[in-house]
């Protein structure tokens, strides 16, 4: 059953991938900042069925609240999320079964030896109901080094894409093609919306969780609108490579966020 908590949770949460949130929440919860059912109730979703299988220790699929206590003796300092992209694997081993599966899905939670990578689906009854279903896989992990970036560095770098995305856009009449995505990518840069972190996060790592989810959530209106009504295909390609670099900003500066010391 939702409590008033959780529904204002999961108005806050819209957006942050789900291993960002479960992996900030783990740590919360190993640190001793946060209660285990602290954990379960921010991801108990009425809509969702979430589960996990192959976890250490584990003969069967378990429902999530179960089976995270697979990871009751991991430190917080060994679970980190983890959001490669083709052509930017950072933060993950070499390759593997789990490294393969991290890229496929583009997101990943690393709890000590374990990977988990989530798998979503829609399920539909006879009836014409739907919800949907999310499965934790786990893997093995090998050592992998853990991405070096630092919150203050990963803000400094969204902030100087997010300047340079802006005045590029402006540039190529962007507002041509979609006003809403230049005049949200030039007010964002001094914006403070929501965090979405558990207890035990710095106000930095709040405001640059933030801005990074703010700053994904655009560029997908922006995908979604490929090539942006751009008249000629320089114009397509050059906004493309403009808000290239800002999605690898957002993305590494979400991790850096998720994963820096509590």
């Amino acid at each position: 059953m939702w409590t008033g908590s959780s529904r204002a949770a999961a108005a806050v949460t819209s957006g942050v991938p789900r291993s960002a949130l479960l992996a900030a929440w783990l740590r919360a919860w190993r640190a001793g900042l946060a209660s285990f059912d602290e954990l379960v109730d921010h991801f108990a979703d009425p809509g969702v069925e979430e589960t996990a299988e192959d976890l250490p220790g584990q003969l069967a699929a378990a429902p999530l609240r179960i089976a995270l206590t697979a990871f009751s003796t991991v430190p917080a300092a060994r679970i980190r999320v983890v959001l490669p992209a083709a052509g930017d694997p950072r933060g993950l081993p070499g390759p593997g079964p789990f490294t393969s599966a991290a890229l496929a899905a583009g997101e990943a939670v690393v709890c000590g030896d374990t990977g988990l990578v989530p798998r979503t689906e829609t399920r539909r009854s006879g009836s014409g109901d739907h919800w949907e279903v999310i499965t934790w896989r786990g893997y093995p992990v090998p050592a992998a080094p853990p991405d070096p970036l630092t919150v203050p560095e990963a803000e400094h770098d969204l902030l100087l894409a997010l300047r340079e995305s802006a005045d590029a856009l402006i540039r190529l009449d962007v507002a041509r093609w979609r006003p809403e995505l230049a005049g949200a990518l030039t007010g964002l840069r001094n914006a403070e919306p929501e965090s979405a972190l558990p207890p035990g996060y710095g106000p930095r790592c709040h405001r640059v969780l933030a801005k990074a989810v703010t700053v994904s959530q655009i560029l997908e209106l922006a995908a979604g609108d490929a090539p942006g009504g751009a008249v000629t295909a320089w114009e397509a390609a050059e906004r493309d490579a403009v808000l290239r670099p800002l999605a690898v900003a957002a993305r590494r500066a979400l991790v850096s966020a998720v994963n820096a010391p509590l």
